[in-house]
């Protein structure tokens, strides 16, 4: 309970799936909470339920409202010491009908939201010494998948920056890391197997059967489960754990 007692935690799209899991277990690590996003029903939802200590509203594509954000976040509950960049989503089309506006929006969001939300915080980490950058990016950032190519380059760009970012921060007390989930029990999963069903016919069974085909742990990762990695990146324990992906796939990768 203790291990992060009194660190200020600042994550993005923390109002739902993996962000809001990952608020609720830092919080139980004794880290105060601010969840960002653009939905402030979800956002204080999690407030209410005591997941998270307070919420700022801000679409991470637009680096002036992450920059409101996070100065209202540091004159609510104090410096930001741990970011969690989790804010993105996932597109789906054959390359060929894969535009270049699905392009940008996956970057805008996947890639420029982390750059956005790092170079909000990341001064102030350095000043004093210490931080936590924790990218949540995906297995996406490090293979390739079929009718998501938009989404596999922005997640793989993610996961570069994380490493560049690395190099660059080493000795400044701050370490920059990438958790790289699979498949995971998410509303967004929900919603595309939602598609997938739309386009193809196949019962719901079966677009998931085909997803977990070749995970050999033969189920979604919860959420929880992600949360716990992203507390262990955030530890004192994990101060020389820098560049680093973490996998938390069931044995995809």
């Amino acid at each position: 309970m203790a291990a992060l007692q009194g660190r200020h935690a600042l994550v993005t799209g923390g109002g739902r799936g993996i962000g809001r899991a990952v608020a609720a277990a830092l919080t139980a690590s004794g880290a105060k909470v601010t969840v960002v996003g653009r939905g402030e029903a979800a956002l204080a939802g999690a407030v209410a339920k005591g997941e998270a200590a307070g919420y700022a509203i801000a679409d991470v594509t637009d680096p002036k409202a992450v920059d409101n954000g996070v100065k209202r976040a540091v004159a609510e509950r104090g410096p930001v010491d741990l970011l969690i960049a989790n804010a993105g989503t996932a597109e789906s089309a054959p390359f060929a009908k894969a535009d270049p506006e699905q392009f940008r929006r996956m970057f805008d969001l996947n890639v420029m939201g982390t750059v956005h939300a790092v170079r909000a915080v990341l001064g102030g980490m350095t000043a004093r010494g210490q931080g936590r950058i924790v990218a949540v990016a995906s297995t996406a950032g490090l293979k390739g998948y079929g009718y998501v190519s938009a989404y596999c380059a922005s997640k793989h760009a993610v996961v570069g920056l994380v490493r560049a970012l690395a190099i660059e921060t080493a000795k400044t007390g701050v370490t920059v890391n990438a958790v790289c989930p699979g498949y995971t029990d998410t509303e967004m999963m929900r919603e595309s197997l939602d598609v997938v069903t739309a386009k193809t016919g196949r019962t719901r069974e079966d677009a998931a059967a085909a997803m977990l085909k070749d995970i050999p742990l033969g189920r979604l990762i919860d959420p929880k489960e992600v949360a716990a990695a992203v507390v262990y990146l955030c530890s004192p324990e994990a101060a020389a754990v820098t560049g680093t992906t973490l996998v938390v796939a069931g044995g995809e990768m």
